[in-house]
């Protein structure tokens, strides 16, 4: 039997395909395919992704069209395949074409760890890349904090002014060779430099500058390290007085420094991880994981004190593994290149600036980086990511949105600030930007967000805000809004949409709990413990935590022993002088007029304030040098009880009542019960009330999908524990697992809720 007309028929195509498909491999991936398949024709990138016009059998044109999308390259995420008949012209060639300008969109690539291949060539003498500190190719290395513009390719990146070796731009030029446009590729003969710097001493150079790097760092000094997103501010995690040196230097309080562990058997000594964990520590993405840490280990107590996680990398660069191949530390404290509070440092006279004060030595090169990136930051629940931290590795590869968007710019919140663009079905989280309180984070903002808006091509035609009148994002949006509609959403509708839209939902109502610290209520008071019957277009404030007072604003939060005495008046309970947070609080006097008069005291529902006082109660934590520490220590804590029975809250009327839990809390402490014990209880309590008030949702709406936001669901703990019950309840339970449930996914729902409200005229002046 002869071939069939399928197998005859030559047939061309033009091939759209979309995504993150530029700087992945995926022109190369293609000119291999064509070639198996004995088809013709050329690729090239642009605007809009990439781009194929193909040739040949019918049957062979459509296996290769199936095949753009199951045998992607391992970075690539292919989006979308779009194909269109074309006419025959002839030809036996298959040519991979220069890139193309012109309208469109691509999504651009996170930054991603060395990938085994380059790690093999690192490590083999007889390589020519062999120790090379910014080895890389298609399927590793920087990408996001490179790239100046688009379509992706050389000129558009910081490595524009390297100009190629023979060698390497033989590799760049060959399609079979796996550097094949491979933007960042470098060499020691053609490529950046290492550079020590110390005051008063000549600069040092590659070898030379990563011994010197290896004694200071083993003499207890502090070294700033230039990584793919910012500097790190780096010192040996078990040297107690380096520690603690960079702790004051960086006036960090207690909060915990994440650490670099040379390899994952070495994070394994310092903490419990599991399987899940040392998944997540050793993919392409390499966030720091919030791993239970293990006792007794070489880590100083400065590193974490009094907290019962430890945050874990593992090296990310080859840059990261030349710091730990010489002997000397195994573990280096490894945080952020900055003062607290402000944004991480990025250029090389930044650094010599902003941290003269905090670092040593400087360990640089003259790679520049175009756009900042923190380091992300994960712990696994139950086996699901739950972020804390979406940066590096993530950012700023898209979200898709179950509704479309009009050109639109959410800008979160003032705490852990990140904005997001939005246009049709897709919507960009911006990597982490931080807290909006000085003049610095605030021009950082406004690079990312240009920078942003450049890669994405989205041009806003709204902007979307926080309600809460004071917030900085919210008066930079009102300032550049240049005519555009400036629209208000409440900050704990934007913490419900945020999970919603994460999970690409558009079905009817669910019952969101949203609990977290501060937010700014439609009635003036300080929300956070909030019951919403929540869709996209709107909320009902199904219930909420009783309101008590926050005695002087950032007072109450810092002091939780205040909170604590708070809470007791007003659950009628006496302050009796044998709690630990009674005689914690020598402002007692002071305190109770402030209460009485109701001098300087916002009413407020937060569940963040209750899980403070809880926690001071308990004997656990009075006084805070850092968000969250009073409920992450009490937490810390409870985990090994969480088997307890749970105290009990009181329902109605809209209201959640905590003051049967206040008066079983402080029965126990008077009888002694270890705070642990009473940290579970609380916890349980907590989640028993979640399916209680959901149940009666049920019963009257027949509402049954549960959504889950807010700064408290970072406890894993109650997270673990309320999504259990709700499922055991039979409710359909959505939780964050892309996009933190704290302030730095309220863009995210913004931007959501904003897609549902109609553009007109008057919004410039509706916030």
């Amino acid at each position: 039997m002869g071939p069939t007309s399928d197998e005859t028929v030559r047939v061309r195509a033009r091939i759209t395909v979309s995504g993150a498909v530029q700087g992945v491999g995926f022109r190369p991936f293609v000119y291999a395919l064509a070639r198996e398949l004995g088809l013709s024709g050329e690729v090239a990138n642009n605007s809009s992704g990439v781009v194929v016009e193909i040739e040949g059998a019918r049957v062979a044109v459509e296996r290769f069209t199936a095949r753009l999308s199951t045998d992607a390259p391992p970075l690539a995420v292919v989006e979308r395949v779009l194909s269109t008949e074309l006419a025959v012209v002839g030809g036996t060639a298959f040519v991979i074409r220069s890139s193309a300008t012109g309208p469109g969109r691509t999504l651009v690539s996170p930054d991603v760890a060395t990938c085994n291949d380059c790690l093999a060539e690192f490590a083999d003498p007889g390589d020519r890349r062999y120790r090379h500190p910014f080895i890389t190719c298609t399927n590793c290395g920087p990408r996001f904090t490179i790239i100046t513009g688009l379509p992706y390719d050389r000129p558009t990146t910081t490595m524009a002014s390297f100009e190629l070796c023979p060698d390497c731009a033989h590799e760049y030029a060959d399609p079979a060779d796996r550097r094949f446009h491979a933007q960042p590729i470098a060499c020691p003969n053609c490529g950046p430099r290492l550079e020590l710097a110390a005051p008063g001493e000549d600069p040092r150079y590659d070898e030379d500058a990563l011994a010197g790097a290896h004694r200071l760092l083993d003499a207890g000094s502090i070294l700033a390290v230039k990584g793919l997103g910012g500097f790190h501010l780096a010192c040996d995690a078990s040297d107690p007085a380096a520690v603690e040196t960079l702790r004051k230097r960086k006036d960090r309080g207690d909060k915990p420094f994440a650490v670099m562990a040379a390899d994952l058997d070495t994070a394994r000594r310092l903490a419990f991880v599991d399987e899940d964990e040392a998944r997540l520590l050793t993919d392409h993405r390499r966030p720091i994981v919030l791993v239970r840490r293990r006792p007794g280990t070489c880590l100083a107590d400065q590193v974490a004190p009094g907290n019962p996680d430890l945050g874990i990398m593992l090296p990310y660069t080859p840059l990261h593994r030349l710091l730990f191949d010489q002997p000397g530390p195994c573990v280096l404290v490894l945080t952020s290149g900055n003062l607290s509070g402000e944004p991480i440092v990025t250029s090389d006279e930044e650094a010599w600036d902003r941290l003269g004060l905090l670092a040593d030595a400087w360990l640089g090169h003259d790679r520049p980086i175009h756009v900042p990136c923190d380091d992300s930051v994960v712990r696994m629940v139950d086996g699901v990511e739950l972020p804390i931290r979406r940066s590096r590795g993530y950012a700023p590869f898209p979200i898709a949105l179950p509704v479309p968007v009009r050109p639109t710019l959410a800008v979160g919140g003032d705490l852990k600030n990140t904005f997001c663009l939005g246009d049709d079905r897709y919507a960009w989280l911006s990597a982490h930007v931080g807290d909006m309180d000085d003049l610095s984070t605030l021009q950082a903002f406004e690079r990312a967000e240009q920078h942003l808006e450049e890669l994405t091509g989205v041009r806003p035609e709204v902007l979307v805000t926080d309600k809460h009148p004071s917030y900085r994002s919210r008066q930079w949006a009102e300032l550049h809004a240049d005519g555009r509609p400036v629209v208000g959403v409440q900050h704990h509708h934007a913490h419900i949409a945020s999970v919603l839209a994460e999970h690409g939902y558009d079905g009817a109502r669910v019952i969101g709990f949203a609990f977290d610290g501060t937010g700014y209520g439609d009635d003036g008071a300080v929300w956070g413990g909030e019951v919403l019957l929540a869709d996209y277009e709107g909320f009902e404030r199904y219930a909420h935590l009783k309101y008590v007072q926050l005695p002087g604003g950032d007072a109450g939060v810092l002091n939780p022993c205040r909170m604590a005495l708070s809470h007791l008046r007003a659950a009628g309970l006496p302050w009796d002088a044998r709690l630990p947070a009674v005689r914690a609080c020598t402002e007692q006097e002071l305190l109770r007029v402030q209460l009485e008069r109701d001098i300087a005291c916002a009413p407020t529902s937060s569940m963040g304030r209750l899980f403070d006082a809880v926690s001071s109660l308990a004997g656990v934590c009075h006084r805070v040098g850092y968000e969250a520490q009073a409920a992450i220590e009490l937490e810390g804590l409870a985990v090994d009880h969480r088997d307890e029975p749970g105290y009990e809250f009181a329902v109605g009327a809209g209201v959640i009542d905590p003051a049967p839990v206040l008066a079983a809390v402080v029965r126990d402490v008077l009888d002694g019960v270890e705070a642990g014990v009473i940290g579970a209880r609380f916890h349980r309590a907590v989640a028993d009330v979640m399916v209680t008030i959901a149940d009666q949702v049920r019963s009257v709406s027949g509402l049954d999908t549960v959504a889950l936001s807010g700064g408290v669901f970072v406890n894993r703990l109650l997270l673990s524990a309320s999504n259990r019950a709700l499922s055991r309840a039979g409710f359909k339970v959505l939780r964050p697992c892309r996009v933190p449930p704290t302030d730095a996914g309220l863009a995210l729902g913004q931007l959501a809720v904003a897609a549902r409200v109609p553009p007109r005229k008057e919004e410039a002046a509706c916030v």
